[in-house]
């Protein structure tokens, strides 16, 4: 593959700008001292960029639709984000590099025990609106009513002041939100779906496949060579995340 091609589709300007989501806090677990976003996220992007060989610069996004739909309009290079086919009418995707876990929160009292269960008229199901879970329950949802929150606390915050029959998330994050009111809620036996964590870069008009398959070929490396999974430990969130095809 001509280098060359790569970076002129990739980093047209000769900086590679990557685009993360901030509220994904397994892989972007904090900041620099001179307020870079720091971890798995950050990384993946400084390894493609130096396999590139030009610099990077960072374009964080506090929620991942505001970051997928500045694809539109050109503002980043490449996106390291959850892959969603809604989100693919001007992004190309790689195969996950790391996958998260998403099920439900629910009252201790609850018998439900699935997300087929929990898909009947009447139940409300709080949710962070705009997130890759919350686009996959839109189109997988028959009968539940979705009730969208701005952030994964005020989805908490919802599903506890209104008595909500599940909150939706991320497992990690269900995981903490278990202590914040002890012995009053539990985990859904199950998860649902995983949300696919790839790295995407813009559609090209001239139908050029350059950059998406210098990016897929890196996402296949890394996750083989064992450069995934040892981010997932530098960053401490090998408990949350995993390789995406891992066994």
């Amino acid at each position: 593959m001509a280098l060359a091609a790569v970076r002129s589709q990739l980093a047209p300007s000769g900086v590679l700008r990557a685009a993360v989501n901030l509220s994904n806090i397994l892989l972007v677990t904090g900041k620099s001292s001179s307020g870079e976003p720091q971890g798995v996220a950050p990384d993946m992007a400084r390894e493609i960029a130096g396999q590139l060989g030009v610099p990077l610069q960072i374009i964080p996004f506090a929620h991942p639709d505001k970051l997928c739909e500045a694809a539109a309009s050109s503002s980043w290079d490449i996106s390291l984000v959850g892959a969603d086919p809604d989100r693919a009418a001007h992004i190309d995707f790689t195969a996950a590099y790391c996958e998260i876990q998403v099920t439900c929160l629910l009252p201790q009292s609850s018998g439900l025990r699935s997300l087929a269960e929990l898909d009947v008229p009447g139940t409300r199901i709080a949710v962070k609106g705009g997130g890759a879970y919350d686009l996959w329950l839109s189109r997988n949802l028959k009968h539940a009513q979705l009730v969208r929150a701005d952030t994964l606390d005020t989805s908490y915050d919802v599903f506890h002041a209104d008595s909500l029959e599940a909150l939706a998330g991320l497992r990690p994050k269900l995981l903490s939100d278990l202590e914040k009111h002890p012995g009053s809620y539990r985990l859904m036996d199950a998860h649902f779906m995983a949300v696919q964590q790839a790295v995407g870069c813009l559609k090209c008009s001239d139908g050029s496949r350059a950059g998406i398959d210098f990016l897929r070929e890196f996402v296949a490396r890394s996750k083989a060579s064992g450069l995934v999974q040892g981010l997932l430990e530098r960053h401490g969130v090998n408990g949350g995340l995993s390789v995406a095809g891992a066994e």
